[in-house]
């Protein structure tokens, strides 16, 4: 791993030290990094936003490393310091004021209440899980009380509550953008504003994803938020809500009969319904791809809990790479609490997560974006037992566009060069989350890297030998290769930080910069057919 001490940190001018100052080292080695002229500001901006938000996490009165080991969902989401290490400018939320922090960001845990709009049937669409129609859908989402208000408030408008679809609005986007941007369609009453519902919410580390913080076993929304983070604008397509059910049901049913994935416990949030609003302007005026098509849109996700079994409990992934204030990571303590020795303990996790991802990419070529906030771990006693993982429909692919699959979901197939398609386990998984994880073994002294990669190693070492009919695919897409090409990410929102990934062709986007030595690859074993031979 590579692990920068703060301390050792230092900046000298003519042979005088200097003041460390990240703005003006993102200036100085601006050609060097290749950011034009027009993404400078931007990025600048991202970067102070995220040093604002790094101290407003350290200075939060929040539980410490060993304070969370026991501590609920809710709570650990809202204290969580890291989310995605390896972008630089990673908490950018460009369009929040400093009103707006304390009330929207995840670290705030503030409850927030969805403001809900009435939309013309005429411009929206919605689609839903099988067995889940939208008369269903909003009465256990809104309550029967609730609903009767809404329906009574558009009848005191002179319209027929039958003509409209009801869509949940995150607040920042009604009072920045919808109210004044939509003014047009709200004057023609395709759009109605209802006010605010009752149940409250709690912001989730992906900042436009709400929990139910009322009724808990209620499903999560997902809302349009024109926010510019991490190399997006966080809106939602009204196009992908017409699939993302079906998406979701097509990927369900692959996890749920596959034998070996129903051993590890691994399954998927799904996404059981979508609703978008068309906004007839900016439809004629601009890309399919444009953000000002993504306005207006919310999808409506499982709740965990409904998973969960006697004595266990929540803890987003993110968190095995969370260090407090003090410098102290809540890995170490986790590990502490199982009683179980460092080895048994990682032993348990990469059952969860590695062994699964690597069955869905050999067996299935289906990949997922497996960072740490698109997870969710279901623990017991401080252990690792499930996988959980979530944001399905919009971070997923299957590798093969020879599949044969069906009109809805066929947005699932991505052409990816043959020699990159391992990368989303030696990218994703290795690089962007091992190596940190290894880091703070390392650092707290509870593991040697060598004894962490070994174990990474092992774990694949064992699913080979369980499936001898996919060799194959090992030799041809080989975990244990001497090096892989390095995918470079903060490249990608260097060149363009509004839209860094074509998501219609994610591996276009892709810059790569030389390679990295695969660290389990000195654990590679010679196939028995190749040691006879020899």
């Amino acid at each position: 791993h590579w692990l920068v001490e703060p301390g050792s940190i230092e900046k000298t001018v003519d042979g005088q030290p200097a003041l460390l100052d990240a703005l003006a080292m993102i200036i100085e080695l601006q050609h060097t990094l290749g950011i034009r002229e027009a993404m400078m500001p931007t990025y600048m901006e991202e970067i102070a936003s995220t040093l604002y938000g790094s101290a407003y996490k350290l200075q939060r009165p929040v539980p410490d490393a060993e304070g969370l080991v026991d501590a609920d969902f809710q709570q650990i989401e809202a204290t969580m310091s890291e989310g995605h290490p390896c972008f630089l400018a990673n908490n950018g939320r460009i369009g929040f004021d400093v009103l707006d922090y304390p009330s929207y960001t995840p670290e705030a845990g503030s409850p927030v209440q969805l403001i809900w709009l009435a939309a013309h049937r005429d411009y929206t669409v919605f689609a839903a899980r099988e067995g889940l129609d939208y008369e269903a859908l909003m009465t256990e989402e809104l309550g029967e009380g609730q609903r009767l208000a809404f329906d009574a408030m558009l009848r005191e408008q002179g319209v027929n509550p039958g003509d409209y679809h009801l869509i949940p609005v995150h607040p920042w986007q009604w009072y920045n953008k919808l109210a004044s941007v939509f003014s047009a369609d709200l004057a023609e009453r395709k759009l109605i504003c209802l006010g605010k519902g009752e149940d409250r919410y709690q912001a989730q580390q992906s900042i436009r994803t709400f929990y139910n913080l009322d009724q808990p076993e209620k499903r999560y929304v997902k809302t349009a938020i024109s926010v510019l983070n991490m190399g997006f604008m966080r809106g939602l397509s009204p196009y992908y809500m017409s699939t993302t059910p079906a998406i979701n049901d097509f990927l369900h049913g692959l996890v749920n009969q596959d034998p070996e994935l129903a051993d590890t416990g691994f399954t998927l949030l799904r996404e059981v319904a979508g609703v978008g609003y068309r906004q007839r302007h900016f439809e004629e005026a601009v890309d399919q791809y444009s953000a000002y098509r993504k306005m207006l849109s919310a999808l409506w996700r499982e709740s965990p809990l409904d998973l969960l079994e006697e004595g266990e409990g929540l803890m987003t992934m993110a968190a095995l790479l969370h260090v407090d204030s003090n410098g102290q990571a809540l890995m170490p303590a986790l590990i502490r609490r199982s009683g179980m020795t460092p080895q048994a303990w990682l032993a348990e996790f990469l059952r969860c997560y590695l062994r699964p991802l690597m069955h869905c990419f050999y067996q299935h070529d289906l990949v997922f974006m497996p960072h740490g906030e698109n997870l969710i771990m279901v623990m017991k006693d401080g252990v690792p037992r499930r996988a959980i993982m979530k944001d399905i429909a919009e971070e997923c692919a299957i590798l093969n566009t020879e599949v044969m699959l069906a009109d809805k979901v066929r947005r699932l197939a991505v052409d990816v060069p043959e020699d990159l398609k391992v990368l989303s386990l030696l990218t994703d998984v290795f690089d962007c989350f091992f190596r940190f994880m290894a880091a703070i073994l390392v650092e707290h002294e509870v593991m040697e890297q060598d004894s962490f990669w070994a174990q990474v190693a092992e774990c694949v070492h064992a699913y080979q030998a369980d499936h001898p009919q996919l060799a194959d695919k090992f030799a041809r897409h080989d975990l244990f290769a001497p090096e892989f090409t390095l995918s470079c990410l903060n490249r990608l929102q260097l060149a363009n930080n509004q839209q860094m990934v074509d998501l219609a062709d994610p591996a276009s986007a892709l810059q790569f910069a030389g390679t990295l030595v695969n660290p389990i690859a000195r654990w590679a074993r010679v196939p028995e057919k190749q040691a006879e031979s020899a």
